[in-house]
């Protein structure tokens, strides 16, 4: 009897141990990487990063409605214009130098489920006013070599030696299981899909990666560090029949909240898995968001841990 209550005893301590450095484990690896400055846990950075987006809408009204800029400080007029049957497309402009990004990829697994939700609550109001993100190129924006506000030019064979730099990076990242947090529409018009990462190698920690591996970039990137968001669509115009019902700015804030909870209906909680980063040179300024010139080289991740 004296031996069983030894064992049960060492059994009932080894189980609390194990679970304290899981607790432990967890809190670890919810907090921002080393040299960010940051000790608060990533997933509320995220949440507060959101919250601070989907009242952008209140704050500042829907300028796209008037004509607005992106986030990446282009007029949407630069980037769009109307055909004759009043739909609107793409104005492909060349990039010069072409900009190179490193994009999470998110798999037409996900995507086309997203789109087909989202196509039925927004068709019926905007028609031909609204641009949706092709569903083969949803991306999550981690890290530039080079963008269009702080080009850095490179010859081929920079270019040859920064993907492989890239590559080997990937080599050493996991495979993101990620949940939607939310979706907010800005200012400008644009339908972002916010997410939250459960598991796997965290962007804060791709980008400071991606930092190191590529001095030459841009020192100012053009995103937080800690944000992990995909462009679902943008929206150009007023919704159908605005004028009899949407008469003052209060009123077309109202109408887009009551849109924007109908989609977070269907999609908040939304999961997926992220197995791929992207290096991207971009032949046309913003050819992944509008279907330009691109070349693609994609590298799976391969969580190496040596």
């Amino acid at each position: 009897m004296h031996h069983s209550k030894t064992v049960a005893l060492l059994w009932l301590t080894s189980a609390l141990l194990f679970f304290s450095l899981f607790q432990m484990a967890r809190r670890d690896s919810d907090k921002a990487p080393s040299g960010t400055g940051s000790v608060i846990p990533i997933r509320d950075r995220r949440s507060a990063l959101y919250e601070k987006m989907a009242g952008d809408l209140d704050e500042k009204g829907p300028l796209f409605l008037n004509h607005g800029h992106t986030s990446q400080s282009l007029s949407l007029s630069d980037i769009f214009t109307v055909k004759d049957d009043g739909s609107v497309a793409p104005v492909l402009k060349a990039a010069n130098p072409p900009v190179r990004a490193n994009v999470l990829y998110l798999s037409t697994q996900y995507s086309v489920r997203i789109s087909e939700v989202l196509k039925p609550i927004l068709d019926p109001y905007f028609d031909k006013f609204i641009w949706f993100q092709n569903s083969s190129l949803y991306h999550f924006s981690m890290f530039h070599a080079s963008h269009h506000i702080s080009p850095v030019p490179a010859t081929q064979d920079e270019i040859e030696a920064e993907a492989a730099t890239v590559r080997a990076v990937v080599e050493g990242l996991c495979p993101l299981k990620i949940v939607l947090d939310r979706v907010v529409l800005t200012s400008t018009g644009v339908l972002l899909g916010c997410w939250q990462v459960m598991s796997g190698s965290d962007p804060m920690t791709v980008r400071a990666k991606l930092r190191t591996a590529l001095p030459r970039a841009p020192e100012k990137q053009l995103y937080d560090v800690a944000i992990l968001h995909t462009s679902f669509a943008r929206l150009l115009g007023e919704p159908k029949a605005s004028s009899m019902v949407l008469s003052s700015t209060l009123d077309q804030i109202h109408f887009f909240h009551e849109l924007v909870d109908r989609i977070n209906k269907e999609l908040q909680g939304f999961e997926a898995v992220v197995t791929e980063l992207w290096y991207v040179e971009e032949f046309d300024v913003l050819a992944l968001a509008l279907n330009g010139r691109m070349k693609v080289r994609k590298f799976q991740l391969g969580c190496s841990r040596h």
